[in-house]
């Protein structure tokens, strides 16, 4: 039977591998076709697997922008208070940093920097679903990536610090369940469609040719789209939240004894730690934009060392001219101003057109907080207008002229040809950074408009006369900073 049974398999061993051979002969298509699996199952390219250094460096950079709020932002802001709000200011950044912290992990990252329409995201990442630790996100580089939990993280500090900024425009006299509301609303509706349309684009590493880049810039964010250049948040943080800001200024109203009573900051120590710990952070803001630990990220870095410099100098030295006297809230108020005019201009400009950005930034946003700021009639309380608005307009524009690879700029990358595209037109640029601008202006502006307008009619957007006469952090907080 065992003898019986070895036949049997032998046999139908050898019918088998005679009907393979002659079907392999007789059809000649199939062997092709087999040759061609084969081939391209070797031609499979391998899973891209995250830089240490790139994420190493990306991870801190998230940690320097979340210094940045808390507790930079917190410290230059409640400094410029008067003492009997301090807390109040410290409290909304504090609490408005993990909201929006919140927020961004349940939709905003989803609706921000997922694939929808070229003015949103879509629904792919609501509560980070989806995400792993092994999970990766496309940078400038092709073939390059970082773990996509580290680029969620990262536009997340983006995210709370540009919500944090508006509070400057109405401190000392805003209602603290109106100024949360209104973030929710303004962090949804303007920050995140302004984020997609500016930042969001599939990354480089499907372009081959004219035609596939043409089908990725197709996929991108409206302004990614038109070419407008922001590195690091000209138009998403700055102009985004200081027109937010200005409209703020205005519906909340002016404070009590404004223009009749000195409202000098308490604090100018204060100040100056906090204008340190933002510059400081902003070396991640700026040069961890460039999402790989290289060249463009080193380019970064010093551009935000020599531009902030520079605006130091010129808003001293122009008040100096003025008053007669640089002042530390002078020093201070340039540095702020320096860091805002670099961002959008970063890794595009050299080091000689940082300086440039630099200088005009602190003499045009010095302007921008007296004369600009007195034409307009607000009280922004701490010039986030002044400085953010004016020194992001003027950063984005200068960003169109700096660029230009005969100014010492980057250029625009080609990705078809791998490198720079020859035919820089600064005048095309400056069109281009314009439609940013003005979309900006405009999106941020009505989406303002109509929160604050909301809010005022169903919870009111103002503290009671008597509590602000108290102050904000015993009336709102139940707290003083300091013990008489």
């Amino acid at each position: 039977m065992l003898t019986w049974m070895k036949k049997l398999l032998a046999t139908s061993a050898i019918a088998l591998a005679i009907g393979a051979g002659s079907m392999l002969v007789a059809s000649p298509a199939f062997a092709q076709q087999a040759a061609t699996a084969v081939a391209a199952a070797a031609a499979v390219a391998p899973a891209l697997v995250p830089n240490k250094a790139d994420t190493a460096w990306v991870l801190l950079c998230t940690a320097l922008v979340i210094l940045m709020t808390l507790p930079g932002l917190a410290l230059f802001y409640g400094g410029l208070t008067r003492s009997k709000n301090i807390l109040s200011v410290l409290v909304q950044c504090m609490f408005g940093f993990s909201l929006i912290t919140v927020l961004w992990a349940i939709y905003g990252y989803s609706f921000a920097f997922t694939e929808g329409s070229a003015f949103i995201g879509g629904l792919d990442r609501l509560f980070l679903a989806g995400i792993t630790p092994d999970s990766v996100a496309a940078t400038f580089s092709k073939g390059i990536v970082i773990p996509e939990f580290v680029f969620m993280a990262f536009q997340a500090a983006f995210a709370t610090i540009t919500c944090c900024l508006i509070i400057g425009s109405f401190a000392e006299r805003a209602k603290f369940s109106a100024i949360i509301v209104f973030m929710i609303i303004w962090f949804t509706f303007s920050y995140l469609p302004i984020a997609h349309m500016v930042w969001f684009w599939p990354g480089p590493d499907d372009i081959k040719d004219a035609a596939s880049l043409e089908a990725i810039t197709a996929r991108a964010g409206w302004l990614w789209q038109k070419g407008v250049l922001d590195f690091a948040g000209g138009t998403v943080v700055h102009i985004n939240a200081a027109i937010a800001g200005l409209v703020g200024s205005f519906m909340v109203g002016k404070r009590l004894g404004y223009g009749k009573e000195a409202m000098k900051p308490h604090n100018l120590v204060f100040v100056m730690i906090g204008a340190s710990l933002l510059w400081f952070g902003w070396f991640g803001f700026n040069a961890g934009s460039a999402l790989e630990a290289n060249g463009s990220a080193a380019l970064a870095f010093v551009n935000t060392l020599l531009a902030t410099a520079a605006a130091v100098l010129a808003w001293s030295c122009a008040e100096w001219v003025t008053k007669g006297k640089p002042s530390m809230l002078g020093g201070a108020s340039g540095c702020v101003a320096g860091l805002v005019a670099i961002t959008p201009a970063a890794g595009f400009v050299g080091p000689m057109g940082a300086l440039a950005i630099g200088a005009a930034a602190g003499v045009v946003c010095l302007w921008g907080v007296t004369g600009l700021k007195k034409m307009l009639g607000s009280d922004d309380s701490l010039d986030v207008f002044g400085v953010h608005g004016v020194g992001g307009i003027l950063g984005a524009m200068l960003t169109g002229v700096f660029a230009d690879p005969a100014l010492g700029g980057t250029g625009i990358w080609d990705y078809v040809a791998n490198a720079a595209a020859p035919d820089y037109s600064i005048a095309s640029q400056l069109w281009i950074q314009s439609q940013g601008v003005i979309t900006t202006v405009i999106w941020s502006g009505v989406v303002s408009f109509i929160a604050f307008k909301l809010i005022d009619i169903v919870i009111g957007l103002r503290v009671k006369e008597d509590e602000e006469r108290e102050g904000l952090d015993i009336s709102s907080h139940g707290e003083t900073a300091y013990e008489s």
